[in-house]
């Protein structure tokens, strides 16, 4: 699942450092309208059609693509068309044209409908778990013969587990931007007025619970813990808590695995918080978004989430970076990884998936450029210090995690205590969007009925989704 709209992630991330010219701003203008050309092939002018190739810096091509910043983000839209003006001064004649949303780059209804009516981008946003859907629905194009050291010269610096996320049956199906993996977020004010150390995040689960209890003491409408049960990010909680506590969702032989004590301890815990100690809020039937307004008005203690949720708080909901910490997801077993990428429209012609490729390469895949050109970040006064994307390796990675700590512009010291500890990351169930769509109701049913009978939910909903899968 990918949770976060359009910053650094998760939805496409950071940005760069000179200004451009009002003249070049004006000649972009085009490039930051919203309108669509279709995915046919490419203008007059073409190049080769030869995958390895580089691609010709006089093919004219037309390029729609997903998650461009909409207007109320601009600083993240300027760098977007300073970046836009950077390429087309190697590919002149690649027309991109920025289609942006005003909520997450992808809504999961949204997605698959356009998926269905094959009305999808060029170049179109994903996240992880999308590679089977779209499979499904003949949606993206087999890139592995254009995606070469060539073409994507740090190709052997990222992590191989990332690059494997878009790869099926030995081909290659798209490229990721960014990954994260789950910890705790936590209100280090609130801590503090309630007596706890903000630097010494909860690392069970009994002390959540704990911590939750002494922070819902404060009153005035403050809850210690909050939790998602709507729109799939519940069931993405749920996969997360779980996985935390050694568990699994799908088990080794396909089939749904939670119906056990540890699924039972994951919904017991929070009927407890809600019910018995009521350290968490009465407004339940929450999504993405509503715990991270919560926790920005100081009305909540801490939540389970991905590192770049501050960046989203800060920049769109007027958040200080100081008032924030991560600590290791509770019990540390195992944490929920995830990400986003994009893949290319099936039936692209080749020019069109040599410059798709050219632009991610600039904008999302190489050190020091495009959202990883943290000099310009700071400048624009977007967010550095979120220990993601982190998927480089090796020496690239040591370089990007020194220009990012460099040039900080919120305190790196309130993730050291996730950074310290690294919990083994694991990937998101088959068929994650359906799978976490059931789990919502088990949720759901812990955090609004103070009797909901939670064997019952569990087994209800391990059938259910043993039926999800076995469509597959």
């Amino acid at each position: 699942m990918r949770r976060t709209s359009f910053s650094p992630a998760r939805p496409g991330r950071r940005t760069a450092l000179a200004l451009v010219s009002a003249v070049a701003l004006t000649a972009l203008a085009a490039c930051g309208t919203s309108s669509d050309t279709g995915s046919g092939g490419n203008r007059p002018g073409s190049g080769s059609s030869d995958p390895a190739a580089p691609l010709d810096p006089g093919a004219k091509v037309d390029l729609t693509i997903d998650c461009m910043p909409p207007a109320a983000k601009a600083a993240e839209l300027r760098e977007w068309k300073q970046d836009v003006a950077t390429f087309n001064r190697t590919y002149p004649n690649v027309h991109i044209i920025g289609k942006s949303t005003p909520g997450q780059c992808e809504e999961p209804a949204r997605f698959t409908a356009a998926l269905k009516a094959k009305s999808q981008p060029d170049v179109f946003y994903t996240y992880f778990t999308d590679l089977q859907q779209v499979l499904d629905n003949n949606g993206a194009a087999d890139i592995s013969a254009y995606v070469t050291a060539a073409s994507v010269p740090a190709l052997n610096s990222i992590d191989p587990a990332v690059m494997g996320v878009y790869k099926k049956d030995g081909k290659m199906y798209g490229l990721p931007t960014s990954n994260y993996q789950m910890g705790i977020m936590i209100n280090r004010k609130l801590f503090q007025q309630a007596g706890l150390d903000p630097d010494k995040p909860p690392a069970t689960w009994d002390e959540v619970r704990a911590d939750s209890r002494a922070i819902a003491k404060l009153g005035n409408g403050v809850y210690g813990y909050g939790e998602y049960s709507a729109e799939n990010t519940g069931g993405w909680h749920f996969t997360a808590a779980l996985y935390s506590l050694g568990g699994d969702v799908v088990g080794p032989d396909g089939k749904a695995a939670f119906d056990n004590a540890t699924g039972r301890q994951v919904l017991q815990q929070l009927h407890d918080m809600r019910w018995s100690d009521q350290s968490m809020s009465r407004t339940q039937l929450l999504k993405w978004g509503d715990l991270q307004k919560q926790i920005t008005a100081d009305k909540l203690g801490m939540f389970l989430a991905a590192p770049d949720d501050i960046a989203y708080m800060v920049q769109q909901l007027g958040a200080k970076y100081e008032n924030f910490g991560m600590g290791p997801i509770p019990a540390g077993r195992a944490t929920l990884t995830g990400g986003n990428g994009y893949m290319i429209k099936q039936g692209s012609s080749p020019d069109k998936i040599k410059a798709a490729i050219a632009w991610l390469n600039f904008k999302n895949l190489s050190p020091g450029k495009g959202q990883f050109d943290w000099a310009r970040t700071k400048a624009d006064q977007l967010p550095v210090g979120v220990p993601q994307p982190n998927f480089f390796t090796g020496d690239v990675k040591a370089a990007d995690l020194k220009s990012r700590t460099d040039n900080a512009t919120m305190p790196v010291a309130n993730f050291a205590p996730y950074l310290a500890k690294p919990v083994p990351g694991k990937a998101e169930p088959p068929k994650a969007q359906e799978v976490y769509k059931v789990l919502d109701n088990a949720m759901s049913a812990v955090l609004t009925n103070k009797d909901a009978d939670i064997a019952a939910l569990l087994s209800t909903a391990q059938k259910q989704v043993d039926q999800v899968l076995a469509n597959q």
